[in-house]
């Protein structure tokens, strides 16, 4: 075990930090049921990681503006009353993020989901105060077109160099943002996503009790 953690650590959300399998496909049925569209079988599991917009379109096999535009209304309206509520930490990580924060670590979120739903729910789950500041997609106008481009202003605006920095997450658009700026890269095991061999792996962790013994060695030194 001789990798040491980078001191900056940039986190995913949705099946990185929270397990918001069950609140996505509640507000999916509800943004469903209120467009009039019959079920469908899909493996949401498969589909998280990129923005909303794109999940539904998958899900409801369709690129009708339309269409889509009210089953985004829909889903929106959903899951900022009730399905967000459904979302929580993955086990340890409270306990884990505290002791990164107490190690010295510099705590970030870059995620796809909006700016709102997400401050609500690391302030539900009582993590917020680990972090010093959280990056989303809507954070500027027009909002940023990718997770690479997420990095690149959080480098800026923070006077970080990749070196310094792994992206924590669980799809290969995390991945390939990370590859993109020559960041490092840990993969969390327990998301919705898989990592193909083209883009390299710093770490593969499973839970988030597998940091531990890294920050473990970390206060040993």
């Amino acid at each position: 075990m001789s990798v040491a953690l980078p001191r900056c650590l940039l986190f995913d959300m949705d099946g990185t930090l929270l397990d918001s399998l069950p609140g996505i496909a509640y507000s999916v049925q509800a943004a469903f049921d209120a467009a009039g569209l019959p079920e469908r079988p899909f493996d949401l599991r498969q589909l998280i990681g990129p923005p909303i917009r794109t999940i539904l379109s998958r899900a409801a096999e369709t690129d009708d503006p339309a269409l889509l535009d009210t089953l985004e209304q829909h889903f929106r309206a959903s899951y900022d009353s009730e399905g967000w509520r459904q979302s929580i930490c993955f086990p340890d990580a409270f306990e884990v993020l505290q002791a990164m924060k107490k190690s010295g670590h510099r705590l970030f979120i870059v995620t796809n989901k909006p700016r709102h739903s997400s401050t609500m729910a690391i302030e539900a789950e009582g993590i917020a105060p680990f972090f010093e500041g959280i990056y989303t997609r809507d954070s500027i106008e027009p909002p940023y077109a990718s997770k690479a481009e997420m990095l690149h202003a959080l480098l800026i605006d923070q006077h970080l160099s990749p070196q310094e920095c792994a992206m924590v997450g669980d799809t290969m658009e995390d991945a390939s943002a990370a590859a993109i700026h020559k960041m490092k890269f840990i993969f969390m095991e327990h998301g919705y996503g898989e990592i193909s061999s083209v883009h390299p792996v710093m770490l593969r962790l499973g839970k988030f009790s597998e940091f531990l013994p890294y920050l473990a060695m970390e206060n040993v030194q």
